[in-house]
């Protein structure tokens, strides 16, 4: 099935493309105009939320709220450090096959999952447990 995008989603999957890691909306935006692509951020917006429903955009929100967009490429999981904000990627997948069964027993087209685990870094808890925090 082939899907009609408008030129600013073609623009925006381009730009991701790009990418190696998960962008904010904010910062697509700032980027695009730096290119001389009039794009309005509400524009961004309702580009990568069409773009997320077509299945080739994922998005993670982290603690503090904030969405990060990216291609599908493959599944992200992370550890997300609650206190610095630092997030490492798992090489793993601890779902997978979680996800399969899904897919069959509920007839439900999964574009994709996130799983993320948030607590402290080495770093951090070991300033928490010094009272450094």
């Amino acid at each position: 099935m082939t899907v009609k995008r408008t030129r600013s989603q073609e623009r925006i999957l381009n730009f991701l493309k790009t990418l190696n890691d998960s962008i904010s909306a904010q910062d697509i935006y700032v980027e695009l105009r730096h290119r001389n692509q009039s794009v309005s951020l509400a524009t961004v917006y309702r580009a990568l939320e069409a773009l997320k429903l077509e299945g080739v955009v994922q998005v993670r929100t982290l603690a503090n709220g904030e969405s990060l967009y990216s291609c599908l490429k493959q599944d992200r999981h992370h550890l997300t450090c609650l206190q610095c904000g630092i997030s490492i990627p798992l090489d793993e997948c601890p779902v997978h096959q979680l996800e399969v069964e899904l897919q069959k027993a509920h007839r439900f087209k999964i574009f994709y999952h996130t799983l993320e685990f948030f607590g402290l870094c080495t770093k951090c808890h070991v300033l928490q447990q010094n009272g450094g925090v």
